[in-house]
């Protein structure tokens, strides 16, 4: 049985995935409870040579799907969330020093992102202004890094946005659009600056 069919019969049954999700997840700090962390390893698929620091704050829930690929590496100090969709790191991956990483999010092979930067595929609704912002639930569109992109430092990539293969995303810039494959942005929010011609 998937998760996905799991999550389709939790559809039809709120009070037994209020009480799942009690379970699993400390309401308070909005992370998986201490016990569910120790078990890990167990739900967490980690490719060959794959390396994840101690310090790392993996927010992982067993729910939905956290993988790493190959000889990838995510460094000290980062944060993973997988609580509200897929979190996919290929191989050959570097994650660096305090990345926040919130899925759906899907990192290719041979990715670079620099310090400091944040890849969301969240958002917090707010349009009712009847009611208090954490009233109204939080909406998701996947991001997607393709192979061999390079992010640079403190650069913030937003919800439902697609970066093409072989792309630079300039230190500082705020992704809101997507950059097609063999470009470099830069700004706030990014823009295109340069194509990349490919050697053939």
């Amino acid at each position: 049985m998937n998760n996905e069919h799991i999550r389709q019969q939790l559809q039809g049954s709120p009070q037994l995935k209020r009480l799942l999700d009690w379970l699993i997840m400390n309401q308070r700090d909005a992370r998986p409870r201490w016990y569910v962390r120790l078990l890990a390893p167990l739900y967490q698929q980690r490719g060959r040579g794959s390396k994840i620091y101690r310090s790392v704050r993996m927010d992982t829930p067993p729910y939905r799907r956290f993988s790493i690929g190959g000889k990838s590496v995510v460094e000290s100090y980062s944060c993973i969330n997988n609580a509200v969709g897929d979190v996919v790191i290929g191989d050959h991956t570097r994650i660096g020093l305090h990345n926040t990483i919130i899925g759906p999010v899907t990192i290719g092979n041979h990715v670079n992102l620099a310090q400091g930067i944040t890849v969301t595929a969240l958002n917090h609704n707010f349009s009712d202004a009847r009611k208090r912002i954490d009233q109204q639930g939080v909406s998701t569109a996947a991001v997607i890094i393709s192979d061999d992109v390079w992010i640079g430092a403190k650069a913030v990539v937003l919800p439902g946005v697609t970066i093409g293969r072989h792309s630079v995303i300039a230190a500082g810039a705020v992704v809101t659009k997507d950059v097609p494959p063999y470009s470099v942005a830069a700004g706030v929010p990014a823009r295109i600056i340069k194509h990349l011609t490919p050697i053939t």
